[in-house]
Formats: C-alpha cells, sequence, structure tokens
C-alpha cells in the first residue's frame, strides 16, 4: 500500500517534472500555437498516455526487462525522432489559414496529434528516468499492488499531469488570439516546425 508521504513526494516531483519545459510540453506549446486548443488537448493525452505507459512499466517490474531489451526501446526513441521530424516537415509546408477561423480540426489531426503526444513521451529522456529511476526511490514499488497502481498512482498521475498541461494549452491561446493574421500564423507554423525539429534533434543527440 501507498503510504500518504510517499504519494505526497511523488505528486511533488511528477508537478516539478512536468512543470519544466522539456520536448512534450515544448511541443505542446508550438502545437496548440499553431492548431488549437482542441488539437492541444489531443497532445496532452498522448502525452499522458505515454507518462502512464513508463509509471505501468516500472510498478509491475518491466524495468529491468526493459534494460535487458534496450535495443527496443531504442528502436521507439528513433521511431519517434523520425515522426517528430515529418511532423516537422507537416508544419513548414502546411497551408494557411487565419488563426480565428473556427474550422474544427478533423478526426485524423486530432489522432496525429495524440499520436505525436506519445510517440514524445516515449522517447523523451527526462520522462524515462523519472519513472524507471526516480520513481523507485520515492515509493516502494514492492509494496505496489494492481489496486494501489489502478486507483491511486494512475488518478494522481492523471491529476497532476492534465491541469499543468491545460495552462501550457491556455497560455498558448491567449498568444494565439493575438496573432490573427495569415502572415503571423506562416511564422507560428514554421516555429512550429523549428520545435519540433529541434525537439528531435535533443533526442537523437543524446543516442549518438
Amino acid at each position: 500500500m501507498i503510504e500518504t508521504t510517499q504519494a505526497l513526494a511523488y505528486i511533488t516531483a511528477l508537478a516539478i517534472a512536468a512543470a519544466i519545459p522539456g520536448p512534450g510540453m515544448t511541443a505542446l506549446i508550438a502545437r496548440s500555437i499553431s492548431s488549437g486548443a482542441l488539437t492541444g488537448f489531443a497532445m496532452l493525452l498522448g502525452l499522458i498516455l505515454g507518462d502512464l505507459t513508463y509509471l505501468s512499466l516500472a510498478v509491475f517490474g518491466l524495468a529491468m526487462l526493459a534494460k535487458t531489451f534496450s535495443f527496443l526501446f531504442i528502436l521507439v526513441k528513433w521511431g519517434a525522432i523520425t515522426y517528430l521530424c515529418y511532423l516537422a516537415w507537416q508544419f513548414w509546408h502546411a497551408d494557411h489559414q487565419p488563426l480565428n477561423s473556427a474550422s474544427t480540426p478533423s478526426k485524423k489531426s486530432l489522432f496525429s496529434a495524440g499520436l505525436s503526444g506519445y510517440s514524445i513521451t516515449l522517447a523523451n529522456p527526462k520522462t524515462i528516468a523519472f519513472y524507471l529511476a526516480l520513481l523507485p526511490v520515492m515509493i516502494d514499488i514492492g509494496t505496489i499492488s494492481l489496486q494501489s497502481w489502478g486507483l491511486i498512482l494512475v488518478p494522481l498521475t492523471i491529476l497532476v499531469l492534465l491541469p499543468v498541461g491545460a495552462l501550457f494549452i491556455l497560455a498558448s491561446i491567449s498568444v494565439r488570439r493575438t496573432l490573427s493574421s495569415t502572415k503571423a500564423q506562416q511564422i507560428l507554423h514554421k516555429g512550429a516546425a523549428a520545435t519540433m525539429l529541434g525537439a528531435a534533434g535533443t533526442m537523437a543527440a543524446k543516442e549518438l
């Protein structure tokens, strides 16, 4: 069973880690500015699912398996890097419409945003280090049951990451509303492309 002090330590550490802009939150800001709040929240969902994936790996003792089959994680990371480069290319060559357009993003666009968020999290060294290295220090993994994982850790993770990510999205939308011209959107799209390419480059540099 997870003690109250352990839960508080986990909440605090996770909130701090999430609030420090890394590849995930940086890409979330860029995507929210360029595509709007709905797309931003779709990407945030992907980011959270990525965190829950690593949380599950740590809790169910698969960290050792991850180390044993590290080449699989390397493949996942390079797949995410390639996907980020693809998204950067899409943003760079995107058709530009006024940012104040009321058009609703397509299901394909929302799925793409969610997938990109998930991919970024899986390849994010900060996320990997937090769940597979720091989490066992804060919480005795051996004492976590399936019930503790499902009723305590998963809800706590969502309740921490969702508001932190939402704050980044809302701040991005505030910036977005002040830049409604097509020329401004062109700059934002290219900025989003550069941000995602930079995130991909950072991840690739850590693998070389």
